[in-house]
């Protein structure tokens, strides 16, 4: 029973961590993350559809993948999913409240708060989904940290968002996405991601 309380607190912590930092530090400057959150943002950026519903369309075949190959992961991350997408989505009205501060803290500052929920989660054996799915995945076969998997990921989706719109773009949102991996691997550090 303890084990399941940890847990859920620590996806609902999680996920406030990673909505807070999406809606308050990145939308407002149109900066990216990687991963399945960076396509949601595309997505958002480029036609107005809301971020987290975007993000469990996108996690449907990670999920599927999961559900056939690495069911233990399925079953620990669809809470994951399903509580950060609404947050995110739920947040959405704090954008009112985007600090008058230069983007590139705001890269800095958001990416912290998403690489921290991510990691959070990912310490419990939870995590949202997406592509955090499929690099704990990855990271499992391969033996190594998620949070450099979780890097290489996003750096893909970032190049895309820079491609589509800016260099500026571009930029702020590498200095997210080292931010998302620095806390994700502070997080994350020595820790036996085999789930329980």
């Amino acid at each position: 029973m303890n084990r399941i309380i940890r847990k859920t607190a620590a996806i609902i912590i999680g996920s406030i961590l990673l909505a807070v930092g999406i809606n308050m530090f990145l939308i407002p400057d149109r900066v990216l993350d990687g991963g399945v959150i960076g396509l949601g943002l595309i997505v958002n950026y480029l036609w107005h559809i809301k971020v987290g519903i975007t993000i469990i369309c996108i996690s449907i075949p990670i999920f599927v993948v999961a559900w056939f190959y690495f069911r233990p992961y399925f079953y620990n991350s669809l809470h994951g999913l399903l509580m950060s997408s609404f947050l995110i989505d739920f947040f959405s009205g704090i954008r009112a409240f985007h600090l008058d501060i230069p983007p590139v803290f705001c890269s800095m500052i958001g990416g912290v708060l998403v690489g921290s929920g991510i990691g959070y989660m990912l310490r419990h054996q939870t995590s949202t989904g997406g592509t955090d799915l499929l690099a704990q995945m990855i990271a499992n076969l391969l033996k190594i940290n998620v949070g450099y998997v979780i890097l290489l990921i996003d750096l893909a989706v970032i190049l895309l968002g820079g491609y589509l719109f800016s260099t500026q773009t571009l930029l702020l949102s590498i200095v997210t996405i080292i931010s998302v991996a620095s806390a994700t691997v502070m997080f994350t550090s020595k820790l036996s991601l085999t789930p329980v």
